[in-house]
């Protein structure tokens, strides 16, 4: 069957172009597409280019779709019109019904487009259609004559009076839209009465509205320009033009559907606000940081709006229901309501997860977690992962050397930050507080086994949409082997081992210290033609503490802390992406990232959790994960060794770009290059030290891949080719040709970056 579906649309790719129209009845003519011309002297060539443009985006109905000039999709709806066996039915989903000249309205088309063009400026315009026909073809040819275009001379508000509305959309005018000697357009009108609108909101003028507003054009004060007057229509009710208060706040954080009462006579007063909880399911300085409307101030639309937000992130609640209701008895005053659903307050899930790496390696975890989401009343989430996984290869260079972990990871965070000095803010984001304790034990089979223990103590917050800031007062990590293998210790004390760094693997760790990261991120906004995601990080461990005792590992002075060598070094991690759209479904991504770890005093490496990894599918992808550096270093094992170590370092430098373009559906195609390297801040390994001659240490790949992108699933093929390896293998060169033999093929979910 599959080879049958290959054939017939290798069959229609083939096919010539104007095989469709053999198909099309007598009497109609397929239509093909319009065209506009724009036939006015007195039009600049740049202006005729862009009104025929946008002219042509208006034209209805679309022609059949074409792919390389041919149209397949025309092709397969007559091919498979009959629909008898199954192969048919399942192309005719594909098919595409004929578009005939005689659907072309062209009158109608004049119209929009006579209209479309009064609206920007062309009060004179006319448009007229005609078609254009072959034997049996045709298509629409449209001619537009737009006249002159008419500019704004002056704009004129309203002036500042005694009345409140008058003076406030006065205030506005220094933002307006409306410029004079930009072209008249209505668009632009439309979105000046809402931009005034938004500003009204957030003076207290409730109940106004922007169509109670009017811009009156007088194209009689000059030729070919314009007057805008902008006034408040006369019908506006008299409470569009009041200012409305704020009287009383109450919050229902046990609502449900069924509640028919107000309960006024429940609420309990605690603070600026009442609470009508008759469960006591929260405490009432639970909406200290949620409720931003205080009694006494003016409506705002803003702060209406970041309330809400705050609300439905604020955890416990599924749904958020609000009210205003007018109470004006002598002044305009608003009673506020918000009605909480709750979520379930405990719950407990059940997660499986498969995943597969380059190197072969395949891996399943299983995640058993409890949350309680309002564990003291006061909103926090107190969440609790049970956790086992594995990764396994099978007739690989690791086969038999699988990596298990199981472990239990904890965290508790407060919806407010904890801080001896009270903080408040009044933007859309809940600032948080977060504890977190973990245990994990790794076990690699046949070498070694490691128990971790992990800490923090910190503060999530978001200063507007795009930007996030992490800080933890504490992050502590505690890593100490449990049981390493003869043939791991064989491997390190082996003296044809060149890889040092397995002994490093397995060494005690101990970090305690702040670390701040900085989040930028405005890729989410897809109208950009330009955006970009940034991160950076510092990390900072024992400083103080190593600055004080004296801890010098070089002199003999190695120090320790609870009994244990701890780890000082001085960290700082930096990650950019830039996004340009080039097309409608067509991008270049760029990704530059740098780390740097400075181990001093008490340490002369990184801790082996804190060091640079390289290569991969998220990485470079010509080579495997974690297989490159530090510096030149060639990580081939030697005679003796059946393993790869990961390669790791205190310096990390990698560069990527890709090109990505939709091919149909929700299939996209790539096309990448990924250069980069890592190596140690200290001497540890001959050659793998950074130096001033780092760029020429560069692995270099390229190659192409294929994305399937379900918008909740992004599913990722990528082959890669290894051009350029940092070191130089016994009778061989850095340079590596681009054959299929040296390949790497990555199969991940999501994009690299």
């Amino acid at each position: 069957m599959i080879k049958r579906i290959i054939y017939l649309l290798s069959l229609a790719v083939i096919l010539n172009a104007c095989s469709t129209t053999k198909y099309v009845p007598e009497g109609e003519k397929l239509y093909t597409g319009g065209t506009v011309k724009v036939n006015d002297k007195n039009i600049s060539k740049g202006d005729a280019k862009a009104i025929s443009a946008e002219m042509k985006t208006l034209i209805r109905p679309k022609p059949n779709a074409k792919l390389l000039g041919m149209r397949i999709k025309l092709w397969l709806y007559y091919k498979t019109k009959a629909r008898k066996g199954f192969i048919q039915k399942f192309l005719s989903k594909y098919g595409e019904p004929p578009v005939y000249v005689s659907q072309v309205d062209l009158a109608k088309n004049s119209e929009i487009m006579t209209n479309r063009l009064q609206n920007e400026s062309y009060f004179q315009a006319s448009v007229s259609g005609d078609t254009i026909g072959k034997k049996k073809t045709a298509s629409a040819v449209f001619t537009a004559l737009p006249g002159p275009s008419y500019t704004i001379r002056n704009v004129t508000f309203p002036s500042a009076t005694d009345n409140n509305l008058d003076t406030a959309i006065k205030g506005t005018q220094a933002g307006t839209l409306l410029k004079a000697g930009d072209k008249y357009n209505l668009d632009v009108i439309k979105s000046e009465r809402i931009r005034i609108d938004t500003r009204l909101k957030d003076e207290g003028f409730f109940f106004f509205a922007p169509e109670q507003l009017i811009v009156k054009v007088d194209s009689t004060v000059d030729t070919h320009k314009v007057d805008l007057l902008v006034k408040i229509k006369e019908t506006t009710p008299e409470r569009a033009r009041e200012i409305y208060t704020i009287r009383n706040i109450y919050v229902y954080p046990n609502y449900n559907l069924r509640d028919t009462s107000l309960k006024l006579d429940q609420a309990k007063p605690y603070r600026w606000y009442n609470i009508v909880d008759p469960r006591n399911t929260a405490r009432p300085y639970l909406f200290a940081n949620t409720v931003l409307l205080h009694p006494n101030d003016a409506y705002s639309r803003t702060t209406h709006n970041n309330s809400l937000n705050r609300f439905i992130n604020l955890g416990p609640y599924r749904y958020v229901k609000n009210r205003f209701e007018d109470v004006t008895p002598d002044s305009p005053k608003l009673d506020v309501y918000y009605f909480l659903t709750p979520y379930k307050r405990k719950s407990l899930q059940a997660e499986i997860i498969g995943r597969t790496t380059s190197a072969n390696y395949t891996g399943t975890q299983i995640n058993l977690s409890w949350k309680n989401r309002n564990a003291f009343k006061g909103g926090e989430l107190l969440t609790v992962t049970l956790f086992g996984s594995t990764d396994v290869q099978i007739g690989g260079q690791n086969n038999g050397f699988n990596v298990f972990q199981y472990g239990v990871q904890t965290s508790l965070s407060w919806p407010r930050l904890i801080t001896p000095w009270r903080v408040s803010s009044s933007n859309a984001y809940i600032p948080r507080t977060v504890l977190t304790l973990g245990y994990t034990s790794v076990v690699r089979q046949k070498l070694y086994s490691l128990n971790s223990f992990t800490g923090s103590f910190g503060y999530q917050f978001k200063t507007n949409q795009h930007k996030l800031h992490e800080l933890n007062l504490l992050e502590a990590t505690f890593v100490k082997p449990r049981n390493i293998t003869d043939l791991y210790r064989d491997s390190i004390s082996n003296s044809n081992n060149r890889n040092p760094s397995l002994k490093h693997v397995i060494d005690p760790q101990f970090t305690l210290g702040p670390s701040y990261a900085y989040t930028y991120d405005n890729t989410t906004e897809d109208y950009r033609t330009n955006s970009i995601f940034f991160r950076g990080k510092v990390s900072l461990s024992n400083n103080l503490y190593g600055l004080i005792t004296g801890a010098d590992t070089l002199a003999g002075k190695e120090k320790k802390l609870f009994g244990t060598i701890f780890n000082q070094y001085a960290k700082v991690e930096s990650e950019i992406r830039f996004f340009h759209k080039l097309s409608v479904g067509s991008k270049i991504a760029t990704r530059l990232l740098v780390g740097v770890g400075l181990p001093y005093g008490n340490s002369t490496i990184l801790p082996y959790n804190q060091q640079f990894f390289i290569g991969g599918p998220n990485s470079l992808r010509g080579f495997r994960p974690r297989s490159i550096g530090p510096g030149t270093v060639d990580p081939t094992p030697l005679s003796g060794n059946s393993f790869i170590a990961d390669q790791s370092g205190d310096i990390k430098l990698e560069a990527n770009i890709e090109f990505r373009q939709k091919l149909f559906s929700i299939v996209y195609g790539a096309l990448f290059a990924d250069a980069g390297n890592i190596w140690n801040a200290k001497p540890h390994q001959p050659g793998g030290t950074f130096g001033p001659n780092f760029l020429s240490q560069l692995a270099v790949d390229a190659g192409a891949g294929l994305r399937f992108d379900a918008t909740i699933l992004v599913l990722r093929a990528d082959l890669g080719f290894p051009l350029m390896r940092p070191y130089t293998p016994a009778g061989g060169t850095r340079s590596i040709s681009p054959s299929f033999k040296n390949a790497i093929l990555n199969i991940a979910i999501g994009y690299p970056f």
